[in-house]
């Protein structure tokens, strides 16, 4: 199988590098590029939300009959809703791998990043299980533990809360006057809160207004819990606040027990962003 990786910044990259180390035929093409997509079995696309219809509009032509297209970024119903418009040889599927770094750029791609990580796909209904089989033999050939099929909005719904909100945090967090003061009063807590603080602003504003229905209703129930323990803390409701730790700490007991049952491997998946 050749696969042809259309955009190699972080994710795109460690595709193309990930599908070299497999033994794959891969040919990595640069931004709004398609040279060398011709007589691919696979294409990639890792580009920014707002570019993906159009450069796969713009290389329909140039697709090997029969080839699957594969974006990669991370909302999944309005582009999927747009791509089942469009017409061509080549069946459409809409994907987003769970790994990432804090650091952006192919200099900073590797080719294990997704080693141990989870691959969420948004297939049309009638995608053959032919299709799907190849896509989920690929996946796991790079180093995927698992493959899981949704929809559209499925995905968004939980992207919002499992991902984006948790970088808004962290962006939230990291713009306290303190953090310049921070050098030895912090340690392993503060890391992980601020780990993630230094995204890409072009790319995830964008995932960020892509998805802003979602993202809205998790940030306001975010808010809510939070605005529920500021009230707890300045009424003194000790009992209020035990409620607040004891719940957060079971339900993140129940997500742990049942990810092991899932993966194996335990909390790699979602270690590496």
């Amino acid at each position: 199988m050749k696969v042809a990786v259309a955009g190699l910044g972080l994710i795109g990259g460690s595709f193309y590098k990930a599908s070299l180390k497999a033994g794959y035929e891969t040919v990595g093409l640069h931004h709004g590029d398609a040279t060398g997509c011709e007589d691919a079995d696979l294409v990639v696309v890792a580009q920014p939300p707002e570019a993906i219809v159009p450069w796969i509009k713009a290389h329909a032509a140039q697709f090997k009959p029969g080839a699957i297209v594969l974006d990669i970024c991370g909302v999944k119903e309005e582009i999927c809703k747009e791509m089942a418009a469009v017409k061509g040889g080549f069946t459409f599927v809409g994907g987003h791998p769970m790994a990432g770094r804090e650091v952006a750029g192919y200099e900073n791609s590797l080719a294990d990043l997704f080693v141990g990580a989870s691959m969420i796909i948004t297939p049309f209904d009638g995608t053959s299980d032919a299709t799907l089989d190849v896509l989920k033999d690929y996946f796991k050939s790079i180093g995927f533990a698992m493959t899981l099929v949704t929809t559209p909005r499925r995905h968004d719904e939980m992207i919002a809360f499992t991902s984006q909100l948790c970088h808004i945090i962290s962006t939230a967090f990291a713009r306290d006057e303190r953090v310049a003061e921070s050098i030895g009063f912090s340690a392993g807590s503060y890391a992980d809160m601020t780990r993630i603080a230094t995204q890409n602003p072009d790319d995830w504003s964008s995932l960020y207004h892509t998805n802003k229905a979602a993202l809205l209703k998790v940030l306001d129930g975010f808010i809510n819990r939070m605005s529920a323990f500021r009230t707890a803390l300045a009424e003194d409701d000790i009992d209020g606040m035990k409620r607040f730790i004891n719940e957060g700490s079971a339900a993140k007991k129940a997500e742990l027990a049942k990810r092991k049952t899932i993966l194996p491997r335990g909390d790699e998946p979602y270690r590496r962003g």
